[in-house]
């Protein structure tokens, strides 16, 4: 069990919210020789609503932070081919070792988040559990230079920043404290009930599409005993699941994954389902303004697309280097830069989202807007690849 370290009264940086995005900021800030403090309302290790998936982006970073190891010696199995289902015709995509990358990975969050806190300890960041933000320090002039935040104790304390950062989540305190402003928004979003199983002879991810509707199986850690346990979740539109599906989540599951795939629900039928099942109605996406005089937005807190399409984590984890590479700068016109090119590697990804999460499609326009994704990863990739290249220089 973690305990929190006492605090200081100045950081160079704080960063609020400690999972994926929040940990990775934090851990890149302290590698850079930044004092920095995260602080996360959450427990040390606890999970969270998730869709796991890495895409090659996130893998290649995290083995270029010293991540990957870990989470492979943790038994997280090697992703090697992904399957997209459209009814009765699959699309079998292996994934190739190419860019340092052998295989994808699909981790618990509670692993993942851990890891990547434990690594932002080791670089020096200090990090707190269980503390909420309660409000922000700002100057006469209105440029935010800290935090007034509640310990578990419960006291509050007032901690001074060169920059504070917001990484706390699509309900993102500082956000809303900042009235952040929403540049863009989407549409659409999808609704998804899901759990954890075990006895389903599947491996790597899985996406299935049938008429107005999706699901998924996703490969995960095994459990205690060591059985391979899979993450399956049945979406639709957020208006069918709040006038139908949450009502009886078990019913809804049902009858979502078989109308996605029959073949699916009847493995699903004979499976060990280890968790209870859970149900939300989404968020529509959205981009928000993600920086201001000393403060920043990263994660879902600046820019949220919807889950359908499993690409979270790798846009926290992606915009968390970016930000850390703006804030090394250290001058607004480097956070208004991370701020632009975030959103121009993130739009087509974002709209082609926004559309299958309408399930207003025929099969041929969903497998469209999957090559759309797909071309649209290559300049992300690229950009990444850019990073590695003037790491290894330096």
């Amino acid at each position: 069990m973690r305990t929190n370290p006492p605090l200081d009264k100045r950081y160079d940086a704080v960063v609020v919210g400690g999972r994926c995005a929040g940990a990775a900021t934090a851990m890149l800030l302290a590698r850079q020789g930044l004092r920095v403090l995260a602080v996360e309302r959450g427990r040390y290790g606890s999970d969270t609503l998730s869709t796991h998936a890495l895409m090659r982006v996130a893998v290649l970073q995290l083995s270029r932070w010293g991540v990957l190891d870990q989470v492979i010696a943790a038994g997280t199995p090697r992703v090697r081919e992904t399957s997209f289902h459209y009814e009765d015709e699959v699309t079998k995509v292996p994934i190739k070792a190419r860019d340092g990358v052998d295989g994808l990975y699909a981790p618990r969050r509670s692993l993942l988040d851990a890891l990547l806190v434990d690594a932002a300890v080791e670089s020096g960041a200090t990090v707190l559990h269980e503390t909420r933000v309660l409000d922000l320090v700002r100057e006469p002039g209105g440029r935010v230079a800290g935090v007034v935040v509640q310990s578990p104790g419960g006291e509050p304390v007032q901690v001074e920043a060169g920059i504070l950062v917001g990484a706390d989540g699509r309900s993102s305190t500082v956000a809303s404290k900042l009235r952040a402003a929403i540049n863009h928004r989407g549409r659409f979003s999808s609704a998804v009930i899901y759990g954890y199983f075990t006895g389903i002879e599947r491996t790597g991810y899985h996406f299935l599409y049938g008429p107005s509707t999706s699901s998924g199986v996703i490969e995960t850690n095994p459990g205690e005993d060591g059985s391979p346990q899979l993450c399956v979740f049945a979406a639709m539109s957020d208006r069918r699941f709040l006038e139908r599906e949450r009502f009886d989540l078990e019913a809804g599951f049902e009858r979502v994954l078989r109308e996605s795939s029959p073949r699916l629900a009847e493995e699903v039928a004979g499976a060990h389902r280890v968790t209870p099942l859970r149900g939300f109605a989404g968020t529509i996406g959205y981009f928000r303004q993600s920086w201001g005089p000393g403060w920043a937005l990263v994660g879902d807190a600046g820019y949220f697309k919807d889950p359908i399409t499993a690409h979270g984590i790798t846009d926290a984890l992606r915009d968390a280097e970016l930000l850390a590479r703006a804030v090394a700068a250290g001058t607004e016109g480097a956070l208004a830069d991370y701020q632009e090119e975030r959103d121009a590697i993130s739009r087509d990804l974002f709209d082609a989202t926004d559309a299958i999460a309408s399930y207003d499609w025929s099969m041929e326009e969903v497998q469209s807007l999957h090559l759309r994704m797909s071309k649209a990863m290559g300049p992300e990739l690229e950009i990444v690849k850019a990073w590695e290249e003037l790491a290894l220089s330096a």
